[in-house]
């Protein structure tokens, strides 16, 4: 375990937080890009990259790659955005620039990796009239505008082929960086400069890759070759001022195993750098997001002197926040973790701020970076996922996000922009976090909620099998906000993390030991079964689904676990053979006689996937029950509480006819889930209600694995 001392920088942003309370970003929209689909299949895969605005900053403007256009939306009424449509471009667009209302779009437009070619168009975004085209020199990646918008700078990134010897450079021909003036708003092709960046860098000298280019106001240009983990600063006129190596961290206290677990016990020594983008401070400082490409990712950023100082170094603080708060991508461990990819900076009132956006982690981290050499961590917020693009409107208080992760194919998320605003309000997000605890507590796919018998506020959760190696029992604070995770109790068999399991309920008994429902995959050699587990999580009894009950298994089994008296009562998730269309049991099972027994519960029935429960909860003269459906998004019907008398839930024996339950509606989550103006998730998981009647439920973000990261934590009022 890491100790808080490793986390200072995560903990004093939280405990900076009354201080900043009255001026948080809070994110109040968020724009399906395939609403700009104006015609046609909705269904095709779209995509938000690197996103710019104009002058007004009432226009948004996107790269879509893979629908081959840049996308316009309306953000007039930043709270209610709406589509522009799009402008379908001759090649693939890989960044955009904007001088009032033209967009400077560089497209790449190569036929192979050997000859890379590309060419860079002016549109007006009003209009959508094409103006003028240049030829770039070759393959284009990241394009800046001056800040008086004289000249425009295109990194020629030529990028390498990684299936051509496991990906090793140099592969010819080198990237360059051009630079073309503009005249008249509009761009003069001759004036074009391809500015030499070979025999820089010691890492393959002959073959620069430029990533990003960012210019201050003195029209000086910095340009990070990212394979090549090394920083170069042009004049306008292309001539390289200064050059130096990105260097490298030494990491230690990371997770570097992808195991199903976390451990932040490992090192990675002399950790190189490889910047991706990165943006000008002031005009002596800029700052990098470390993400790696070729051979490192160091997993934070780091702030450099244009003589080549560092300044920052970020080192694992910024990883250690987003643990922290549930966002931690532990399948990404082995590779370079949170994968800090996109940076932005902008002043705003009179505080400089710097935004660094985790591509892995779907989080943004919001820094003040008054003193350049010093930045404090003041706020994370959930991008959507895979953020690529962020774009900050001081002028309008705005800060953007442009996520490329398009799961219309599995039937996620979409991709999204989402729009935040700096308010004179407390943060909306994150709403549970394990900051403040004595060690470094990661966590993720909460799946199941339980009440203390005697404290207010205290509550437990367990994990999934996400993360199977590592199946923990989290005790809650409830009474703080965000709520907090104060302790991690593995569950063990013996000495070792229990396997074979997939917890999804769990019950606290008064005597500190707790009752857990697993979820069977017999496919998998995981059973159906119910744990007794002690108050230090050490498996005291399993008690395996019976031969009546199993006889009809199907996968979805149990997801959520209560007690009544001696009574155990566990909701299966969806209908298995022997039950009748859109009814599901709940399970009875007799700690005391061991006898078992059924009722069946009438569910919703859908139009589109599928309607399961989740969470089962018996309080007063009532049994309360999580129904949700498996939509996301605009998709997303059923996100419900229902209620049956306790009175009716009477178990007859399993195999023959079962009673039916009446239900009613006790509380509907839409309202809730579209609350904090991201997409509705699909996953409400857990629902608890404490000794004074306050009641809470709880999201799963499958681990951050093809998710946004981010978990709900709802208080409800149940009266």
């Amino acid at each position: 375990m890491i100790t808080r001392i490793l986390s200072t920088t995560a903990l004093a942003a939280l405990a900076s937080a009354p201080a900043f309370a009255q001026s948080n970003f809070n994110r109040i929209a968020s724009f399906d890009v395939s609403r700009n689909i104006l015609e046609g299949d909705r269904a095709v895969e779209t995509s938000a990259e690197i996103i710019a605005a104009t002058e007004d900053g009432t226009i948004l403007v996107y790269t879509d790659s893979p629908l081959g256009v840049i996308g316009m939306i309306d953000i007039e009424d930043p709270s209610n955005p709406q589509p522009l449509g799009t402008i379908a471009l001759e090649g693939e667009p890989t960044s955009v620039a904007m001088l009032r209302a033209r967009a400077f779009v560089g497209i790449n437009t190569s036929e192979s990796y050997t000859e890379p070619s590309g060419k860079l168009a002016i549109f007006n975004v009003r209009t959508k009239e094409a103006g003028k085209t240049c030829d770039l020199s070759g393959q284009p990646d990241s394009v800046a505008m001056a800040t008086d918008g004289s000249f425009v700078v295109v990194a020629i990134e030529n990028e390498r082929d990684e299936d051509l010897n496991d990906g090793e450079i140099p592969q010819m021909p080198a990237g360059t960086v051009d630079i073309f003036s503009i005249t008249d708003g509009t761009l003069d092709c001759d004036s074009r400069i391809s500015a030499d960046l070979t025999g820089l860098a010691e890492i393959a000298p002959s073959d620069p890759e430029p990533e990003f280019v960012s210019i201050n106001d003195e029209g000086e240009i910095v340009v990070t070759l990212q394979e090549n983990n090394h920083i170069a600063i042009l004049n306008s006129d292309g001539a390289v001022l200064s050059h130096f190596s990105a260097g490298a961290v030494d990491l230690q206290g990371v997770d570097i195993f992808e195991l199903g677990s976390f451990h932040f016990t490992g090192q990675q020594e002399g950790r190189l750098r490889e910047p991706d983008s990165v943006k000008w401070l002031d005009n002596d400082h800029f700052a990098i997001a470390n993400e790696g490409d070729y051979n490192g990712g160091s997993r934070g950023w780091t702030v450099f002197n244009q003589d080549g100082t560092v300044v920052y170094e970020s080192g694992t603080s910024f990883e250690y926040a987003i643990v922290e708060i549930g966002h931690y991508p532990e399948g990404r461990s082995a590779n370079k973790g949170v994968e800090p990819e996109s940076i932005e900076s902008a002043t705003f009132g009179e505080t400089p701020m710097v935004f660094v956006g985790a591509e892995r982690a779907s989080v943004i981290g919001v820094y003040d970076a008054t003193d350049a050499t010093a930045p404090v961590l003041r706020q994370l917020l959930p991008s959507g996922i895979g953020p690529e693009g962020i774009l900050a409107l001081p002028e309008r208080g705005l800060l953007i996000s442009a996520n490329e992760t398009d799961l219309v194919e599995d039937g996620g998320a979409r991709a999204h922009v989402m729009i935040y605003e700096l308010q004179d309000a407390a943060a909306a997000f994150p709403t549970i976090t394990s900051a403040g605890a004595d060690e470094l507590i990661g966590w993720g796919a909460l799946s199941g909620l339980a009440a203390s018998p005697t404290e207010p506020g205290r509550l437990y959760a367990v994990n999934d099998s996400f993360f199977a190696m590592q199946p923990s029992i989290f005790e809650i604070d409830a009474t703080q906000t965000p709520a907090r995770i104060v302790r991690a109790i593995p569950v063990t068999r013996g000495p070792d993390a229990a396997q074979k399991l997939d917890i999804e309920g769990i019950h606290a008994n008064e005597n500190g030991s707790f009752w857990l429902a697993s979820e069977g995959r017999t496919d998998r050699l995981i059973p159906h079964a119910l744990y007794h587990v002690g108050p230090n999580g050490r498996i005291l009894k399993e008690v395996p689904f019976p031969a009546e009950l199993l006889a009809s298994e199907k996968r979805f089994g149990a997801e959520g676990i209560t007690r009544v008296g001696d009574t155990l009562w566990i909701a299966i998730q969806r209908e298995w053979a022997d039950d009748p269309e859109n009814h599901v049991k709940l399970v009875a099972y007799n700690i005391e006689t061991e006898e078992w027994g059924a009722v069946l519960y009438p569910k919703a029935s859908p139009d589109t996937g599928w309607v399961g429960l989740s969470e089962i909860t018996a309080k007063g003269d009532w049994v309360y029950i999580l129904e949700r459906d498996n939509q996301i998004g605009a998709a997303a019907v059923t996100k419900h509480l229902y209620r049956v008398p306790l009175s009716a839930m009477e178990p007859t024996p399993l195999g023959g006819d079962l009673p039916v339950v009446t239900k009613e509606l006790a509380y509907d989550f839409m309202s809730d889930l579209k609350a904090p103006g991201g997409y509705v998730v699909d996953k409400l998981e857990g629902f608890a209600i404490d000794v004074d009647g306050n009641a809470y439920a709880v999201t799963d973000n499958d681990g951050v694995d093809d998710s946004s990261g981010e978990t709900h934590f709802i208080r409800l009022n149940l009266q």
